[in-house]
Formats: structure tokens, sequence, C-alpha cells
């Protein structure tokens, strides 16, 4: 009975520490990477601002392949939702919410599985000279307890910037 006890307990204490833990690590993260491309500003942002692109560059897609995908309204406008539904990937959908023509896209992410959460993103395009563009990629937003503990071992950052890197290729390339 002893043993039985012990074995409660230790079981009881590695399921405490972690939720402790996530108590004083914050709920907020944000991420942000930039990359230059060898492509007009405008050309760049005509691009980045149809979210069904995405799929061409992001790390998520290429997790994913057999991803179903759907979409509502007018790629490239605001109001445009991309949705996907994968095994790996989990359910949500991305909407474009405020758009600065050949400046900035805003969207709002609204994860459904595996994790139920939101997040704000954007995609900036600033010059860098004639034909150089500066593309930055960023996320706020909350993660709730105790899921907020991840943050201190998972960055979107990295996915970022080798979203970035694709994104590099396909432009220089066309």
């Amino acid at each position: 009975m002893k043993t039985v006890k012990k074995i409660l307990i230790i079981l009881a204490v590695i399921i405490a520490i972690p939720l402790i833990a996530a108590l004083f690590v914050k709920r907020e993260f944000t991420s942000e990477r930039q990359i230059t491309i060898n492509k007009p500003k405008q050309e760049v942002f005509d691009y980045i601002k149809h979210l069904s692109n995405q799929k061409n560059y992001d790390t998520w897609h290429k997790m994913d392949p057999s991803v179903k995908n759907t979409t509502s309204g007018s790629d490239g406008t605001v109001g445009f939702i991309y949705a996907w539904d994968g095994e790996k990937i989990g359910q949500g959908e991305q909407e474009i919410t405020n758009i600065v023509e050949g400046e900035r896209m805003d969207t709002k992410l609204r994860f459904k599985t595996p994790i139920e959460s939101e997040a704000s993103c954007y995609m900036l395009t600033e010059a860098a000279g004639s034909n150089q563009t500066v593309v930055k990629w960023g996320i706020s937003g909350k993660s709730p307890y105790p899921f907020n503990l991840m943050s201190l071992f998972f960055d979107m950052g990295d996915d970022f910037d080798k979203g970035l890197e694709s994104l590099k290729t396909i432009l220089e390339s066309q």
C-alpha cells in the first residue's frame, strides 16, 4: 500500500510541476521575422496579399500536404477568409481584416483545433531600393493556460523564417 501511495504522490508532483510553472509564463506572445526579396515592392505585395498564395510558401501546408482548404469572399480584399482542415495542422481560418495597398495586410487567425485560440497576423512590405523589398511577417496573440507553457519550447519565428525563405525563392524565380 505504501508503494502505491508513493507512486501516486510522484505522479501528482509530475503533473503539478508543469501546471504550476505555466502560472508564471506569459500568456501573450509575439514574433516577427523579415527578409529582403529582390523584386519591386508592389509586385511582392500583390503576391502576399492573396492568402491563397500562402500555401505555396508557409511551412504548415508543407507539413500537411493533404490539408483541405475552403475560401469565402474575394482573395486579396478585406473580408476574405481562407480556411483549412488538416490531420497534422488542425483546423482553423484566416481572415483579411485590413489592407493598406502596397504596404500592409492584417489578418485574424482563428485556430479551432487542436487548441482553440485567436491571433493577429500582419505582413508588411518596405522598399529597400528600386528592385528590393523588405517583407516583415509577424504574429501576436494569447495562449490559454496551461498551453502557454509551450511558448517556452516553441516559437513561430522559425516557421516564419522558413516561409519567408520559400517566398523569396518563389518570387525571385518568377
